[in-house]
């Protein structure tokens, strides 16, 4: 069964629908608060009503999980409830397992719009089914995960990281001065297909010469010695250009989610060859838990690369994050504080903080939390990211990704089993990613 839904007689009617979202997109352009639209259709009405929203996230799947992230938001609430609210306001988090497929995900927003959220916050989902059903109510999405197409092409979608191609992006470009040949492994998927002109065109911005491959695979395998020989075999064939021998080894990229550890378990397994062959990947396919449970610094992953979004967990600038899970998680053993997306999450939330601050006294609807946002609220999260802004001269406007407004990530590397920084500022790479649009 795919989380929790009710029937479609609950569901507001077509009417309060199209009201919402005229609504939505009257404020969205600057109209203000139009006739009509103080509150409405199924909007809470006072001040002072508690604030619902939803998180959620794929979990018990053969494939990704990240139940991490709605255990995260439910922390959030009760540490909020702590400090008497946000702004005196209630936060009611709702959670909803997506099942990692588009039916699932789909589900998760109509529920959302049956319990009338004024948003959906910091959730997962590589398939954008989601957002029609939001779109149609006006509801905001705010600091998605960052791995599907909608989240950086919907107005209403809210991102505070530059998702999967800002990753892939930047992953290319912190392999650049390291690697000749890179071979990329990813998901034969929709979702998949763009990753490797991205990695190519960080890899190109680089280095010229640096030759890349693009090696399909299935997100759900459980083996993939095929695709580590090919992998193996294509990083450690040498430019073309080049006539010198080289100085760089060649090096091996994958971006499976939480089918990476499979792949690189298959990788470690292969016959040496003589060939140095580095090992890369991107955060959310991998990060300390993993690492951790691989064997530190004695397992695979020790001196690999790993671009991410966010500084490293070890970070001074997590220990807000840290102390709240210490102190509201109870145990639970999913928030982990190193996850991508507990992070995720976490940053989400300090925007919907901030946003319904923002509003003052007025009631926190969906279209008064967009308008707040579309009108250039600047967001601090305190130096994990750089500040946030919505407004629209803020955001990258490249042809695929319209809607990214942080287009930087953070390079690392595996030294004694920890991630660590190998650069301590953050490496701006939006323009690789309007070249790749």
């Amino acid at each position: 069964m795919t989380g929790w839904r009710r029937s479609f007689a609950s569901l507001p009617s077509a009417a309060a629908l199209r009201a919402r979202a005229a609504c939505t997109a009257a404020v969205a352009a600057g109209a203000s608060l139009v006739a009509g639209c103080g509150v409405l259709p199924g909007d809470p009405g006072g001040s002072r009503e508690p604030v619902t929203v939803m998180t959620f996230a794929p979990q018990d799947t053969p494939a990704t999980n990240m139940p991490g992230m709605p255990s995260m938001a439910k922390a959030y609430a009760r540490w909020a409830a702590s400090r008497g609210g946000l702004d005196g306001r209630e936060l009611r988090v709702l959670t909803c397992n997506s099942d990692n497929t588009p039916q699932g995900s789909a589900a998760c927003a109509r529920r959302a719009v049956d319990e009338k959220v004024v948003a959906v916050v910091g959730s997962y989902s590589q398939h954008g089914s989601f957002m029609a059903p939001l779109e149609a109510a006006g509801i905001p999405f705010i600091g998605g995960y960052g791995i599907s197409e909608e989240e950086f092409t919907s107005y209403l979608s809210y991102p505070v990281n530059g998702g999967q191609p800002a990753l892939l992006a930047g992953n290319g470009q912190q392999l650049a001065g390291s690697c000749d040949g890179v071979a990329l492994v990813r998901p034969d998927t929709l979702a998949g297909d763009d990753l490797f002109q991205l990695l190519n065109s960080g890899l190109k911005k680089g280095r010229s010469d640096a030759t890349t491959t693009d090696i399909l695979a299935a997100d759900d395998a459980t083996d993939y010695t095929e695709q580590a020989v090919d992998a193996r075999s294509r990083a450690s064939e040498h430019p073309a250009a080049s006539s010198a021998p080289s100085e760089r080894p060649g090096c091996v990229t994958a971006a499976l989610g939480d089918r990476t550890e499979t792949f690189f378990d298959s990788f470690r397994r292969l016959p040496e060859d003589g060939e140095e062959v580095r090992v890369s990947s991107v955060m959310g396919s991998v990060g300390q838990p993993l690492i951790d449970r691989t064997g530190g610094r004695k397992g695979p992953f020790e001196g690999a690369y790993v671009t991410g979004w966010y500084p490293d967990a070890g970070d001074s600038r997590w220990d807000p994050m840290r102390e709240v899970i210490g102190e509201h998680a109870f145990g639970d053993n999913t928030v982990d504080p190193a996850d991508a997306g507990v992070q995720t999450t976490w940053i989400a939330y300090t925007v919907l903080e901030k946003a319904v601050r923002a509003l003052g006294g007025e009631a926190v609807t969906p279209a008064r939390l967009a308008h707040v946002l579309d009108q250039g609220l600047q967001v601090s999260t305190d130096g994990l990211t750089p500040e946030l802004r919505w407004g629209y001269e803020d955001m990258l406007g490249a042809p695929n990704y319209p809607r990214i407004v942080n287009g930087s990530v953070t390079f690392q590397v595996v030294r004694d089993g920890r991630l660590v920084a190998e650069r301590k500022e953050f490496v701006d790479v939006s323009d690789t990613l309007a070249a790749a649009s």
